[in-house]
């Protein structure tokens, strides 16, 4: 990346960070129970809500109680599980046709973040009906008050309950991108750690450490605020202090709670100071090859790290010495050294694998080109990479030869 290039990133990403304390940023209101939603749905005269979530969670009961709850309260749903892992503008345009055929006047995700991300989606298509999902792509391309959403979070890592974010897939050209706007911050939360303790240990692992990549990515950014800072590094520690006993124990409740609220306070951190070329380079890969987003980013996150070198080292130490990874003793390039060596140790002993096979050598330099697009100059990372170096991060995470 050319001189003129950085000073057009960093210039923009300045203006970006001076206007966060003008932002209308907010959180979820949280509710307690599904009779709650049931409730505030009938103060607020809705009578029927398209509940979203994916086959896999249907069958295994996770709309049970939600739906008992809506049933007792005689308030009519419309039920849309087709939703896949990566959601596609196929899955939008679907659910949005269910929700205006059946007069739905409010929506439910229930699910990881491909639920809620579809739900958003619906959303800001049904409020922007002449506009593709693509034309409201990057930043406040959206601008309406969406139907209220109430989401419900069955993994602990998306954070995707209190974010900005959508991220949708093409379904012709598999490009993966992002809406980010105010209004598609989820109206209502409902945290239930009884609907994450059949996780498998491979999705508890893999979306663990997307919440830990949220909270590192937001920290050791450009663009941090106290409030951002403090939720970041929160969620670190918890993460770090929580992630092997859940992975290892799956119906630790207390854990599983523990792991909720982590990659709340991380969705909370990012949503302000954003991500950086982790996220980039896994959505990328996302689209292409469909990998899983919390894979692509545990598998990601060491590698990214060690790129940044010492741009890094000052936050990275102060994040594990927060975490109590270690003392004031140890220089910032060890601290920094001893996070990364942490993440993946990590990754190895909850069976993530240190590579992605899927990755082909003649797709690296369009992977390379589409991430680098997405976070230059939107995400204030501590070094600035351009395609070429976003390659080289690419071949380290295949199982190509470079």
């Amino acid at each position: 990346m050319n001189i003129f290039q950085k000073a057009y990133c960093r210039t923009f990403q300045f203006f970006c960070r001076m206007a966060i304390p003008l932002l209308p940023y907010r959180e979820p209101e949280r509710l307690d129970s599904y009779d709650a939603i049931a409730d505030v749905m009938q103060k607020r005269n809705l009578s029927c809500a398209l509940v979203v979530t994916d086959k896999t969670l249907r069958k295994l009961g996770a709309c049970d109680a939600l739906l008992a709850a809506l049933e007792k309260n005689d308030i009519s749903y419309a039920l849309y599980d087709g939703t896949v892992a990566n959601p596609t503008t196929d899955n939008v345009a679907e659910a949005s046709e269910l929700y205006r055929q059946s007069g739905c006047d409010c929506l439910v995700a229930i699910g990881g973040g491909s639920a809620m991300d579809c739900a958003k989606a619906v959303g800001a298509q049904l409020v922007r009906p002449n506009k593709t999902l693509a034309q409201m792509k990057g930043l406040l391309k959206v601008r309406r008050t969406l139907p209220p959403l109430f989401a419900i979070p069955t993994t602990a890592g998306t954070g995707s309950e209190t974010t900005v974010a959508a991220v949708i897939t093409d379904s012709k050209t598999r490009h993966k991108y992002a809406i980010n706007d105010f209004c598609l911050i989820p109206r209502y939360v409902l945290f239930d750690s009884a609907l994450t303790v059949g996780l498998p240990p491979s999705v508890t692992a893999a979306t663990g450490m997307d919440a830990l990549t949220h909270a590192i990515e937001a920290y050791i950014g450009r663009s941090t605020t106290k409030r951002s800072r403090h939720n970041a590094l929160c969620a670190a520690k918890i993460i770090f202090y929580n992630i092997q006993t859940v992975f290892a124990d799956g119906g630790n409740v207390e854990t599983r709670e523990n792991m909720l609220r982590a990659s709340y306070m991380a969705g909370l951190a990012f949503t302000e100071s954003y991500v950086g070329y982790v996220h980039a380079l896994a959505h990328a890969l996302g689209g292409k090859y469909n990998v899983p987003h919390g894979l692509a980013n545990a598998v990601l996150l060491p590698i990214v790290l060690k790129e940044y070198g010492k741009a890094a080292y000052k936050k990275l130490w102060k994040m594990g010495l927060y975490a109590g990874l270690f003392d004031k003793t140890v220089s910032p390039q060890e601290g920094a050294q001893a996070v990364v060596a942490k993440i993946e140790g990590l990754n190895r002993q909850m069976n993530i694998p240190q590579k992605l096979d899927c990755i082909a050598a003649q797709d690296i330099p369009q992977l390379a080109k589409t991430a680098a697009a997405e976070a230059n100059p939107l995400y204030p990372v501590p070094k600035l990479l351009s395609a070429k170096q976003l390659e080289k991060i690419l071949f380290e995470a295949s199982s190509v030869e470079n």
